[in-house]
């Protein structure tokens, strides 16, 4: 009978994936975490803009910030929701203010999760608890649909459970909905739960559970217009006002939108047909 249950342990014990090991957090000064097998893997050159590029944001940039320094520093500091209209600079700011803080020589590291890997935070959250870095546990574009159980996962970043949440550890995302749930949603599940008042309650409470909301609002045509000089000035492309603003206004009204993403996708397709590379 051994031989039958030695070969069953052994299948077992093959199929089980092997345990992450330490990681090195000296490696980089940013990560993203990858399931099956886990890992954090080493972000050597993070994808972002200059602070200084994102206009009309100039509130919730001081705010994140402030916040941000004051949790590198070792000080109490809020999880952070930065919500609203799509291509407004949600994520651009949150990775800014890294490098920012960072450039301050205070020890801080960003960690990017995938909204679909939140059921593993626990097992990534037990990683960083054991290290002395300080870390920003970034999730872009977090929000939940009406069978999505994903969001009581979230709650062991928010409020920690019995273990409380990592010192060492504060929690920024972003999303489109204040309430990281459609509204359409919120009031169908009100009006058709025999007790309204709790069908959505515990979806639509996890947003309170972040002490910093922080919404971005759609941009008017002075701050796209300053989004994309901004951009041409930091890469050295010379292009007279009025050039920019006829191209622009037709860029942005082809696309039917007006954004930071749109004022971006203008000046990449600028700055290819000027023969600069960025």
């Amino acid at each position: 009978m051994s031989d039958p249950l030695e070969r069953i342990a052994a299948a077992l014990e093959r199929m089980s994936p092997a345990p992450l090991n330490a990681p090195d957090f000296d490696a980089a000064d940013a990560f993203v975490w990858h399931v099956e097998p886990d890992r954090l893997e080493p972000v050597p050159q993070v994808n972002r803009v200059d602070m200084s590029l994102l206009v009309g944001v100039d509130r919730s940039r001081d705010t994140l910030l402030e916040n941000t320094r004051q949790f590198a520093r070792g000080l109490p500091a809020n999880n952070a929701l930065l919500w609203g209209a799509r291509g407004m600079g949600k994520s651009s700011l949150v990775k800014a203010v890294h490098a920012a803080v960072r450039a301050e020589d205070l020890p801080l590291k960003i960690v990017e999760l995938q909204r679909e890997d939140l059921p593993s935070v626990s097992r990534l959250l037990n990683h960083l608890r054991g290290s002395e870095a300080r870390f920003i546990l970034f999730c872009d574009d977090l929000s939940f649909s009406h069978d999505d159980q994903h969001y009581k996962s979230l709650k062991a970043v928010l409020d920690g459970g019995i273990e409380g949440r990592p010192e060492n550890v504060v929690f920024y995302a972003t999303s489109n909905r204040r309430h990281l749930m459609p509204r359409d949603m919120i009031e169908n599940e009100r009006g058709s739960a025999i007790s309204p008042s709790e069908a959505t309650e515990e979806k639509v409470s996890l947003s309170d559970r972040f002490g910093l909301w922080l919404g971005f609002h759609p941009c008017g045509q002075d701050d796209y217009l300053a989004m994309i000089r901004g951009y041409c000035d930091a890469h050295d492309i010379e292009i007279d006002d009025d050039t920019l603003r006829a191209e622009a206004i037709e860029w942005q009204a082809t696309r039917g939108a007006r954004s930071g993403r749109v004022a971006w996708q203008y000046f990449t397709d600028l700055a290819g047909r000027r023969g600069v590379a960025l």
